[in-house]
C-alpha cells in the first residue's frame, strides 16, 4: 500500500485520539465544575443543548441527509443520560474507586458485542494493541482500596459501564446504517438535553416542596430564588454548561468519524484514553503526584497506541 493509502487508512486513529483529547478536556472542565457545587442537571442540560445548537448550525451549512438511521441518535442520547446519571449516583452513594474502576471497562464489552453483532474481529497486532490500551486504562483507574468486601455503589457503576458501552455500540451502528454525523448528533443531544432538562425541573420542584415544608415548621430562611447550591444563578449555570458543551459537541464529531472508519472496540479503547488528559491536569495544575501504577498504566497505554500504528 502506498504512503497516502496507509495515511488514509490510519485516519481513524487520528480522529479517535483527537476525540480522546477533547473528551479529556471536557473531563477537566467537569472536575472544575464539581468543585463549584453547581446544579448538575442544569449544567448538563446546557452541555447537551450546545450540541443541539452546533449540530443544527452546521447542518444549515453542510445540508446533510436526514434519514431514518439518524434516529439512532435518540438511543445514544438516552443511554448517555442514563450512564451519566448512574455515574453521578455511584459516586454519591458508593466508593469512588470502585465506580471509577468499573467505568474503565466498557471497551471490553464493546469488543465482545461488536464481534457478536457484526462479526467484527481483531487481528493479532490489533488484539495486542487493544489489550495494552485496556490494561493501561485499568491500571490508571485501579485503586489499592478496592475490596470485594465493600461493593457499595457497584450496581450504579455496572449500570454506567453497560450504558457507556451501549452508547459506543450505537454510535458504530449509526455509521454502519449510513446515518450522517450531524443529524445523528442532533437527535442524540436533543434527547439528552430534554432528559436533563426534565430532571432539573423535577429536582427543583422537589427542592421547592422540601423548602416549603421547612419554612412551615421553622424560621429557617430559604435560598435565594433562582440560585443553585453554589450561589450561581440558574442562568449562569446553564450558560457555563453551554460553554463546556462545546468540547462535548466537537468530541462527538471526531469520535463518530473514528467509528465510521475504525473497529468499534479499538475506537472505544482509544476514547478511554481521555483519562490521560485528566491525569496531566491533576499532575501539573493540581500538583497531585502520580502513583507508580498510574505511571505504568500511562506507559502501557502509549505502547498500545504505538501498536495500533503497526497493526495498520
Amino acid at each position: 500500500m502506498d504512503r497516502n493509502g496507509q495515511g488514509n487508512k490510519d485516519m481513524w486513529i487520528v480522529y479517535a485520539l483527537v476525540a480522546a483529547v477533547i473528551f479529556g478536556l471536557r473531563g477537566v472542565l467537569y472536575h472544575w465544575t464539581s468543585q463549584r457545587g453547581l446544579d448538575r442537571n442544569l449544567m448538563l442540560f446546557g452541555v447537551f443543548f450546545t450540541g443541539v445548537v452546533v449540530s443544527l448550525a452546521f447542518s444549515l451549512i453542510e445540508r446533510p441527509a436526514w434519514t431514518l438511521p439518524s434516529l439512532i441518535g435518540i438511543g445514544m442520547g438516552t443511554f448517555s443520560f442514563i450512564s451519566n446519571s448512574s455515574l453521578y449516583k455511584g459516586f454519591a452513594v458508593g466508593k469512588a474507586s470502585l465506580v471509577a474502576f468499573l467505568t474503565a471497562l466498557p471497551p471490553a464489552l464493546v469488543v465482545l458485542f461488536a464481534y457478536l453483532l457484526w462479526g467484527e474481529s481483531l487481528n493479532g497486532w490489533q488484539w495486542a494493541a487493544f489489550i495494552a490500551l485496556f490494561a493501561g486504562v485499568v491500571m490508571i483507574r485501579y485503586s489499592n482500596d478496592l475490596s470485594l468486601r465493600n461493593l457499595q455503589g457497584a450496581q450504579w457503576g455496572l449500570l454506567a459501564m453497560f450504558c457507556f458501552a451501549v452508547t459506543d455500540l450505537m454510535s458504530k451502528q449509526s455509521t454502519l446504517a449510513g446515518a450522517d454525523t450531524l443529524p445523528t448528533m442532533f437527535f442524540m443531544f436533543a434527547t439528552g438535553s430534554a432528559l436533563f432538562g426534565v430532571s432539573w425541573l423535577l429536582s427543583r420542584r422537589r427542592a421547592t416542596a422540601g423548602g416549603s415544608m421547612v419554612r412551615s415548621g421553622s424560621a429557617v430562611p430559604s435560598r435565594a430564588a433562582g440560585a443553585g447550591p453554589s450561589g450561581w444563578s440558574n442562568g449562569k449555570t446553564f450558560l457555563w454548561g453551554m460553554a463546556v458543551g462545546l468540547t462535548n459537541a466537537v468530541g462527538m464529531i471526531f469520535i463518530l468519524k473514528a467509528f465510521a472508519l475504525g473497529k468499534a472496540g479499538l475506537v472505544s479503547a482509544i476514547g478511554a484514553m481521555n483519562i490521560l488528559v485528566i491525569l496531566a491536569y491533576s499532575r501539573f495544575f493540581l500538583k497531585i503526584s502520580l502513583s507508580k501504577l498510574e505511571f505504568g498504566g500511562i506507559l502501557v497505554a502509549v505502547a498500545g497506541i504505538a501498536l495500533l500504528r503497526v497493526a495498520g
